[in-house]
């Protein structure tokens, strides 16, 4: 423990450049979808650094749990805002999504021209399993001190189902369990007290109870919108201005604009309708390159939601307009990822001063605080779905009734990656190693086995 810890103060509140290195350092690292990306933002920013203490980022988490788009990167956005208002946001934001950006433009392009990516397999597969362990370990963490009580971890329990084995939609589960919990704040405070009372108190962190808050205003709302939802038309004005209103650009624009507005739950949740559309309407995509998308986006670091940027470029790459069908693509990638993640920006810096004063609400911080509870089996979803598919060759589903639960074929168990699963386990617990060391030193271990 550091000499500020044992005294019991709070760090020093980080410069920008101290923030943006972290943030680059998350932005690079931030393997394994959401569970990983929230594990990792989590170990660096709560833990090891204590930027903010752990009910803060508990309850920004549950903000943008309830946002379309990638929470990870809209949390990342939350806490650089907190630490450095709008531009630490841009920043915190933006690095959390442009390593993964350039990999996926890289990997697409790759793919376009040699419709190859198998050689990806054997780079990331130790890597994938270093993930796994990761997780994992944050979520008996963040478990630990999110769930002090029976009803937190019914909560818990409740969510974890309802999404895993009867696949309900992630805002119906979301919702609900905000919804108990402003029930219960406003009819049994007490037991909320007494549930808030039973977590582990925070560590003396830079965004702690003290914590200055940012004041909400209708002239401020109005020029966050007007800026960010600028940015999110500008290319719009600029497509239709050069070549009209009718072309792949336009289409790639509108299409995922509405997807910006849709993807609640992350990317899984619309990427049937996502491929289909890809698929049968604007024919895109042909079958069955969306999996291989999905393989290149899950391989890469930042938000899944990234896979958009590959349809986005295999979609301008088929339908160039007098120019290179390579430039084409890479034009209709960063146009798909713009249209993304700008209104990300939108939805934190118009909502984030709003809830943060939801904390002083007895009512609604309790809501707050259910889905909170609900997101540590969230998350505990997640990771089984990750690690039902590192651990497993094939993973089917079960349709009984209400039940629709994956299913892995035990007889496709991978032992090489349940060994490199066990290596990271090690790596991070036994020999109390580093995220960056453990993902090296797995990844290593992949490519040698792989090899043999």
């Amino acid at each position: 423990m550091n000499e500020q810890g044992l005294v019991g103060l709070a760090p020093a509140h980080p410069t920008f450049s101290e923030a943006a290195k972290v943030w680059a350092k998350i932005g690079l690292l931030s393997f394994g979808g959401p569970a990983g990306q929230i594990a990792l933002m989590h170990r660096e920013l709560v833990e090891e650094r204590r930027w903010i203490s752990e009910s803060r980022f508990l309850h920004a988490l549950n903000y943008c749990m309830l946002l379309p788009g990638p929470e990870a990167q809209q949390l990342a956005a939350y806490i650089g805002w907190l630490l450095h208002g709008t531009r630490g946001g841009v920043v915190a934001g933006m690095l959390f999504v442009i390593p993964g950006f350039f990999v996926i433009l890289a990997l697409s392009s790759a793919y376009a021209l040699f419709q190859e990516t198998g050689w990806l397999a054997s780079l990331f597969y130790g890597l994938k399993a270093a993930v796994l362990a990761i997780v994992i370990e944050a979520l008996v963490r963040l478990s630990r001190r999110a769930l002090k009580t029976g009803f937190d971890r019914l909560l818990a329990l409740a969510a974890f189902l309802g999404l895993f084995v009867f696949a309900l939609p992630f805002p119906l589960v979301v919702v609900s369990a905000g919804v108990v919990g402003y029930a219960v704040a406003r009819r049994a405070p007490v037991h909320r007290t007494a549930s808030q009372a039973a977590k582990a108190p925070d560590l003396p962190s830079v965004i702690g109870a003290d914590f200055p808050e940012a004041r909400p205003s209708t002239k401020r709302a109005v020029a966050v919108v007007a800026l960010w939802g600028g940015l999110w038309l500008t290319p719009f004005l600029i497509i239709w201005g050069a070549l009209g209103g009718a072309n792949i650009y336009s289409d790639i624009g509108v299409f995922f604009s509405q997807m910006a507005v849709v993807t609640f739950g992350g990317a899984y949740a619309v990427l049937s309708y996502v491929a289909q559309q890809a698929v049968e309407t604007y024919h895109w995509l042909r079958p069955g390159e969306m999996v291989d998308g999905l393989a290149l986006a899950e391989t890469t670091p930042g938000p899944l939601v990234l896979v958009l940027a590959f349809v986005g470029f295999m979609g301008a790459y088929r339908a160039a307009i007098g120019i290179d069908p390579l430039t084409s693509g890479l034009l209709g990638a960063t146009l798909a990822t713009w249209v993304t993640f700008v209104p990300c920006f939108l939805w934190i810096f118009l909502g984030a001063p709003y809830v943060e004063r939801l904390r002083a609400n007895v009512a609604l911080s309790g809501a707050l605080s259910a889905i909170s509870a609900a997101v540590a089996g969230v998350i505990l979803n997640l990771a089984v779905w990750f690690g039902l598919h590192v651990l497993f060759r094939r993973v089917e589903r079960l349709e009984s009734g209400p039940i629709s639960l994956p299913l892995p074929d035990p007889a496709t168990l991978e032992p090489t990656a349940l060994f490199l699963t066990m290596l990271a386990a090690a790596s991070l617990l036994w020999w109390k190693r580093g995220i960056l060391e453990t993902l090296a030193l797995c990844a290593g271990a992949g490519w040698l086995l792989t090899l043999l």
